[in-house]
């Protein structure tokens, strides 16, 4: 199975679960709220879409003559042109383009011996997801945690500490800090790997069947390049990770101090109940609502930094190959990389969007 295909399948049987769960189970209310949502992210894609074919094509210099340089000929460059379909009137291309992005028909890569895009970035995906998940995971427990801990020890040394430092790690560079971590726990300490995803000795062992291989390496037993996995990712996960816990603590402190001024907490207090209980199974928890919410927005700032990340580390995942793409003026697979990160944060609102609507009762359409 094309990982491609295994990824969106791993990822839409959950998502028709719930949605199946909320039209069976759910008020009439989410229902249209759900509906309303799903329909209004077509256009998104479109306009998404759109807005890639458009600059793409209105930035100056022609792609053909980029990407072969001086030394092409023009019966080659004429040749490639046509296969492209630059020959073409704008509304043309426009109406092929939209077809071909309907269909995930990203075309072939000008370069790469003329791979289909497809497949370039169903390698490169899994990698990406590999990296962005436990950084995810990451940025959210320390925002959770040490955002909490600051609420409850309002204006006290602790919480002074932590704001100071959810402002520091937001406003750092993220290649800085990579390059920071590199040189320290790379050079100087030697305790992790500076870049790669696996020792190249063990890359070839690996039975890539959803091309995640720190999935694969578990699926097939194989605990030696498991190992190697996780130690090429502590250095990336780290760093992208720890630029994103300053903006979920500072949200999570905000939001529990707000909840713990509120008067059901106070009638809590009142019954005696623990000040721990009432701060972690109410406070936090309502608190929780809005952080999920910016979980969504944050997915773009994540893949900008991925692709930072991905960069500094030698990372091969979608954002290091946007890159090299770039850097090879290759027309077709920049457009097919945009449109696939465009899908995909499309794609995360809309999950975000259903997951609020089911925590909050309160949301209506």
């Amino acid at each position: 199975m094309h990982p491609l295909a295994l990824i969106f399948l791993i990822i839409g049987v959950p998502a028709a679960l719930a949605l199946a769960y909320i039209f069976i189970r759910g008020s009439h209310s989410l229902r249209r709220y759900v509906l309303t949502r799903i329909v209004l992210t077509i256009p998104m894609v479109l306009i998404l879409a759109s807005l890639v074919f458009l600059v793409l094509r209105v930035i100056p210099g022609d792609p053909v003559t980029s990407a072969l340089g001086p030394k092409g000929s023009p019966e080659v460059k004429e040749r490639l042109r046509t296969n492209l379909g630059l020959n073409e009137p704008l509304f043309i291309q426009y109406g092929s383009f939209l077809g071909d992005v309907l269909t995930l028909d990203l075309g072939n890569a000008m370069t790469l011996a003329q791979r289909p895009v497809v497949d370039e970035l169903g390698e490169r995906l899994p990698a990406t997801l590999e990296l962005i998940i436990p950084a995810s995971a990451l940025a959210l427990g320390i925002g959770l945690i040490f955002g909490t801990w600051a609420a409850v020890r309002r204006k006290k040394t602790s919480d002074y500490g932590f704001r100071l430092y959810s402002v520091a790690i937001y406003a750092m560079p993220v290649f800085w800090l990579g390059l920071l971590f590199q040189l320290l726990f790379g050079v100087w300490l030697g305790w992790t790997p500076t870049g790669g995803r696996i020792e190249a000795t063990l890359g070839a062992t690996v039975d890539r069947t959803t091309n995640m291989l720190l999935v694969d390496s578990v699926l097939h037993g194989n605990w030696e390049a498991f190992r190697s996995v996780l130690h090429h990712m502590i250095l990336p996960t780290l760093t992208l990770g720890l630029i994103l816990s300053g903006v979920f603590l500072r949200l999570t402190r905000i939001n529990v101090i707000e909840t713990l001024q509120e008067d059901y907490v106070a009638a809590a207090r009142a019954r005696g109940i623990r000040e721990r209980v009432i701060t972690y199974s109410h406070a936090l928890k309502n608190a929780m609502i809005p952080v999920i919410t910016l979980i969504g927005l944050q997915v773009a700032i994540l893949l900008g930094g991925a692709i930072l990340t991905e960069t500094v580390f030698s990372w091969p995942g979608m954002g290091r190959y946007l890159v090299d793409r770039i850097t090879a003026r290759d027309f077709t697979a920049v457009q097919g990389s945009i449109v696939m990160f465009a899908l995909f944060v499309a794609l995360i609102s809309l999950a975000v969007d259903i997951i609020y609507s089911l925590l909050d009762p309160r949301v209506k359409y």
